[in-house]
């Protein structure tokens, strides 16, 4: 498996940002090719301190070669242009494969 992460520094209006991204940005998320799972979040916190991240997405592809994929899709060309919509405070994307691990 391979994750997907943005992580949102705090908008210049929330509201906005909050709106924005459930009613016209997640719909079109849900449309990238290869997209197995994803979560969010915008109650984001730290265990000491203030968190420095507004918000948070989580996407799962099945390999990295899926991912990209997505990324370069005509669906992920129009999901990486929509961030400017919404996203005033910037975002961080990272990725990377997971390491499964028992307990």
């Amino acid at each position: 498996m391979h994750k997907l992460v943005v992580l949102y520094s705090k908008p210049a209006d929330p509201d906005h940002f909050r709106d924005y991204y459930v009613t016209d940005h997640l719909p079109l998320v849900m449309n990238l090719p290869g997209l197995l799972a994803w979560r969010y979040s915008f109650d984001v916190a730290a265990t000491k301190g203030e968190a420095p991240y507004f918000a948070v997405f989580e996407g799962d592809f099945a390999d990295t070669a899926a991912m990209a994929a997505a990324r370069v899709s005509p669906q992920g060309q129009r999901v990486a242009a929509d961030v400017a919509n919404y996203a005033t405070g910037g975002a961080v994307i990272i990725h990377y494969p997971v390491q499964d691990g028992t307990g």
